[in-house]
């Protein structure tokens, strides 16, 4: 059990390294106010120390017969100058040291926001949004904490343990100093070993919060699925069972913070009375004078609050590097899909795409696609069709390079997608998604996300082109509409159209229509059908259809099954096989017919 907890307390350390190593760098790009800021730091604890020196002089001085001649004015005011600059010293180093704390955190909370979309749709399949966010934000503050309490807080304490153990052991008996670092030793270590052993119960409350946090936003990301039913008591008591952990642990970090702190006030007051009984006792033998005992009073006021602080301060940092190490862990992630060092930009606008043998499958014990082979020639239009599971919005995030293919290739003009950088391939690339996710903001924001440098004229175009300006126009906010979290203010048809539209604003040389018509009624289903054709007209073109009827036109329709190709062909050659498709053709003929 010992073992096991030493190897623990070791791998803790080993983190906490890590962390520290992970911030440095941020920390040194402003490597000249950091040496201002220590500068006025030693500045600071240098006056502080000075003043116990300067009042012993002024109580000496008074505690003489000359006194009631002539007052210490020199003494008075040196005392006087010696207490503002330490303040001053302390708050220019604070005001020096703001660019670094608010500059690092900056930098290191973009970064962390780059590197989660660089990471692949694998991982954001997978995460926890509520408890990913909380991680950033606690670890966001933690290093605010760190950096300004280890840099003013334990740093300046110790270099005022130093001076002042310097001054007491050339100035008054050695015990003084035996007492005083005999006090901090073991005050310290006293402080360590208590906070490790607490440190399982902080990480467990930021689990349980995590988790707490990511219940209750996913329950309400789902609102309406838990209005549908009636389930708000169970989501209540899922997220109180969370909130439950929490609460438990939460109660064992208290308790155990108030025995640290009875502990930590035991070994004070201990160390400050004998010193008192030294000093007491060294006045009433004469070897010290009123000054040297007020001298030892002011050092030992000086020392205990901070030192007191002090196991605050270790706590908290403790606290901090635990919620850093989340942040950090997310830094860590490794990006499935990366550029190769040789990529260089797509550039063109006739594209013609080739699948080649492709396989490919998310998880190992599940192959998606075998072996599929065929190609888009610029300027044309290939339909996927298939039953629900087939594969064939897989070829879609193949193309966009989300993921990478298990074998085959996949090519533009004759090159390997894995020839381009990732941004220049998407750039090239516009899809009109089944599921389509808008932004909280304005139908102007989510129109333009498609080209965000666009013209006002340019993005009312698009939405003319998506048939979504005439309805936009009805809106008391116009194109200024909010539209809510996913868009759920707006209906399924109208947020394709916003999706069409943003998609017509990009204008790129290569469309994906992924079940683009699926949410529209038939009215304005046939509306958009000739809009799309029109856009996709001399743009080489993807779409993903299960109503055979809006694809009727294609040069190619591909017919996929169980991640295979059974068929290919123009609509009137796969009927004239009276095959697969054909069954399809009819089977979808007479359910229209039967809703007619």
């Amino acid at each position: 059990m010992q073992s096991t907890h030493t190897a623990a307390t070791t791998n803790t350390r080993s983190n906490d390294w890590q962390t520290l190593q992970t911030l440095l760098p941020y920390l040194w790009q402003y490597k000249y106010r950091v040496i201002i800021a220590l500068s006025c730091l030693i500045l600071a604890k240098v006056a502080t120390v000075s003043v116990p020196l300067l009042l012993k002089a002024v109580v000496d001085h008074l505690d003489t017969k000359q006194a009631l001649i002539t007052l210490p004015i020199v003494l008075i005011v040196g005392y006087g100058m010696l207490r503002l600059a330490s303040s001053a010293f302390g708050e220019l180093r604070d005001a020096v040291f703001a660019k670094v704390t608010q500059g690092a955190i900056r930098a290191i909370a973009l970064k962390v926001f780059q590197h989660l979309h660089r990471l692949s749709l694998r991982f954001h399949l997978s995460r926890q949004t509520g408890g990913m966010s909380r991680d950033i934000e606690r670890g966001t503050r933690g290093i605010s904490f760190l950096l300004n309490f280890t840099l003013f807080n334990i740093l300046p304490t110790l270099i005022e343990i130093a001076f002042v153990t310097a001054i007491l052991l050339a100035k008054y008996d050695i015990w003084f100093t035996i007492t005083t670092l005999g006090t901090i030793v073991t005050y310290i270590s006293f402080t360590l070993f208590i906070t490790e052993w607490r440190m399982v119960f902080r990480r467990t409350m930021n689990d349980m919060d995590s988790k707490a946090n990511t219940k209750a936003i996913d329950s309400l990301l789902n609102y309406e699925t838990v209005k549908y039913f009636g389930n708000e008591q169970w989501e209540a008591g899922r997220y109180d069972e969370a909130l439950s952990r929490w609460e438990s642990a939460a109660i064992r970090n208290q308790v155990s913070l108030a025995a640290l702190n009875a502990g930590q006030s035991a070994i004070i007051a201990v160390g400050v009375t004998i010193l008192m009984a030294l000093a007491a006792h060294g006045v009433v033998q004469g070897s010290m004078t009123l000054g040297d005992l007020v001298l030892v009073n002011a050092f030992l006021i000086q020392l205990y609050s901070p030192l007191h602080f002090l196991g605050f301060v270790y706590r908290e940092i403790k606290h901090s590097l635990a919620d850093m190490e989340k942040m950090f862990a997310l830094m860590n992630e490794q990006t499935e899909v990366e550029d190769r060092p040789t990529a260089k930009g797509l550039q063109t606008q006739a594209a013609a795409i080739r699948f080649e043998q492709v396989d490919f499958s998310y998880e190992p014990n599940r192959q998606i696609l075998h072996a599929v082979s065929f190609e888009i020639p610029a300027g044309k239009t290939v339909a996927v069709v298939g039953s629900s599971g087939a594969g064939k919005s897989t070829l879609s995030r193949l193309l966009f390079r989300f993921y990478d293919v298990n074998a085959g290739c996949v090519t533009i003009n004759g090159q390997d997608l894995r020839d381009f950088t990732q941004a220049s391939l998407r750039n090239h690339i516009g899809i009109v998604p089944q599921d389509t996710v808008l932004f909280n903001d304005t139908i102007y924001y989510n129109i333009a996300y498609g080209r965000p440098d666009a013209s006002r004229d340019d993005i009312i175009e698009a939405a003319r082109s998506a048939h979504i300006h005439d309805f936009i126009s009805t809106l008391p906010d116009g194109y200024d509409t909010m539209v809510g979290e996913r868009g759920l203010k707006l209906s399924g048809g109208e947020k394709q159209r916003v999706a069409i539209a943003r998609t017509v604003l990009k204008n790129p040389p290569i469309l994906i229509f992924d079940e683009a018509t699926s949410a529209l009624d038939s009215r304005t289903e046939k509306a958009i059908q000739a809009e799309l054709k029109a856009i996709a007209k001399n743009r080489t073109t993807l779409v993903i259809a299960h109503r055979l009827s809006t694809i009727a036109e294609a040069d190619q329709i591909i017919v996929m099954d169980h991640g295979r190709i059974i068929e290919r062909g123009t609509h009137r050659e796969l009927l004239a096989k009276n095959g697969h498709y054909a069954q399809m053709w009819a089977l979808q003929q007479q359910e229209e017919s039967e809703e007619v």
